[in-house]
C-alpha cells in the first residue's frame, strides 16, 4: 500500500514539473508575470514539499531525483529572468529604454495590465515589485549602521504599484524636482527618473542606504539624480517643487519637516504625495489642499498641493 500510494505522488509531482517545463511560453522574456508566478510556486509547492518528503524515511530515491529535476527547471527560469535584467540594465544606461518605452515594455511583461496592480486590495508586495528589484537593486542590500532616533521610521521599501501610480498622478513638467523623504535604497527617486526624466533627489539618514542607491544610480548613469546623507529636517528643499512621503519620520520630526516645507510653499507652489500613517498629519495643514486620494489594500495614497 505504502508503495503504490509513493508511486502515484511521484507521477503527480513528475507531471506538474515536466508541464512546466514543456511550457515554452514560460522561457520567452515577456512573459515574466507568469515565470514569476511559476517560479514561486516550484520554490513553495514543490522544492518545499520534496524536502519534507525527503526528511521522512522509507521514501524511494526518485524523490531527490525529482527535486533536482525541480531545481533545474527553476534555475533555467530565473536565468531568463537575470538575462532579461542585464539587457535592460544596459539599455537605461544608454538612455534608449527610459520615459514611456519602459513603462510600455513593462506593461507588455505583464500582460498589459501593469496598472492594474494599484487598484488591486493587495497587502505588501507582488510580482511588480520582484521586477523593480531585479531590475534596479544590482547589488547585496546593506544593513543599517547609524541609530535611528526614536521618531524616525523603519525603513520599508514602497511598493511598486504607489511609485508607478505616483509618477502618473504628478504629471511631472520638464522644470520641476521631486524630491523622496526617507529615500532607502533608491528605488523612487530612481524610477522617478527612469520614467519621466525629471531631476529626482533622495534625502536619506542612513549613509549605508544612501551609498547603495548612489551606485545603483550610478550603474545606470543617471546624472539627474542625487542621494543626499542627511536627517530630513536639515536637507536643503530650496529646489524641490514635488515631494513624497512613505511616513519615513513621525511626531515632532514630521512637524518639522512639514514647516520646513511650508515655508518652502511660501516662495513657490510646491506638490506632496503621501503614502501610509503620515497623511492624516500631512492633512492637518492649513496650508496644504488634497487634490486625490485613495485607500489602497496597505494604506492611503493622496496627494496635496499649496495654497
Amino acid at each position: 500500500m505504502f508503495m503504490q500510494i509513493s508511486k502515484n505522488l511521484q507521477d503527480e509531482i513528475l507531471s506538474e514539473i515536466e508541464n512546466i517545463s514543456n511550457n515554452q511560453n514560460l522561457y520567452q522574456e515577456k512573459n515574466f508575470n507568469a515565470r514569476t508566478d511559476v517560479i514561486d510556486y516550484l520554490e513553495f509547492h514543490v522544492i518545499d514539499r520534496l524536502n519534507a518528503l525527503i526528511e521522512s524515511r522509507d521514501i524511494p530515491d526518485k524523490i531527490n531525483s525529482l527535486k533536482e529535476y525541480a531545481l533545474k527547471i527553476k534555475s533555467h527560469l530565473e536565468e531568463v529572468n537575470r538575462c532579461m535584467f542585464q539587457r535592460l540594465r544596459s539599455k537605461i544606461s544608454q538612455e534608449n529604454y527610459r520615459g514611456k518605452i519602459l513603462i510600455d515594455l513593462m506593461d507588455k511583461h505583464f500582460d498589459n495590465n501593469i496598472h492594474a496592480f494599484f487598484l488591486q486590495d493587495t497587502i505588501g508586495y507582488d510580482n511588480l515589485d520582484i521586477f523593480l528589484n531585479g531590475l534596479l537593486d544590482i547589488h547585496d542590500l546593506p544593513g543599517e549602521t547609524k541609530n535611528r532616533e526614536p521618531e524616525m521610521v523603519y525603513y520599508q521599501k514602497t511598493p511598486a504599484r504607489i511609485i508607478l501610480e505616483l509618477i502618473k498622478r504628478a504629471e511631472f513638467k520638464p522644470q520641476d524636482v521631486f524630491f523622496d523623504l526617507g529615500s532607502g535604497m533608491g528605488q523612487v527617486t530612481i524610477l522617478v527618473n527612469i520614467l519621466s526624466s525629471v531631476i529626482s533627489k533622495g534625502v536619506e539618514f542612513e549613509p549605508a542606504f544612501c551609498s547603495h542607491a548612489t551606485a545603483c544610480a550610478a550603474n545606470l548613469q543617471l546624472n539627474d539624480v542625487e542621494f543626499i546623507n542627511t536627517d530630513a529636517r536639515y536637507a536643503d528643499y530650496s529646489s524641490g517643487t514635488v515631494f513624497f512621503m512613505y511616513t519615513p519620520i513621525k511626531g515632532k520630526m514630521l512637524t518639522d519637516v512639514l514647516q520646513n516645507l511650508n515655508g518652502e510653499a511660501k516662495r513657490r507652489k510646491i506638490r506632496i504625495f503621501t503614502y501610509g500613517p503620515c497623511t492624516p498629519e500631512v492633512a492637518k495643514q492649513n496650508w496644504l489642499i488634497k487634490g486625490y486620494e485613495i485607500m489602497t489594500g496597505s494604506g492611503e495614497f493622496c496627494e496635496f498641493h499649496s495654497v
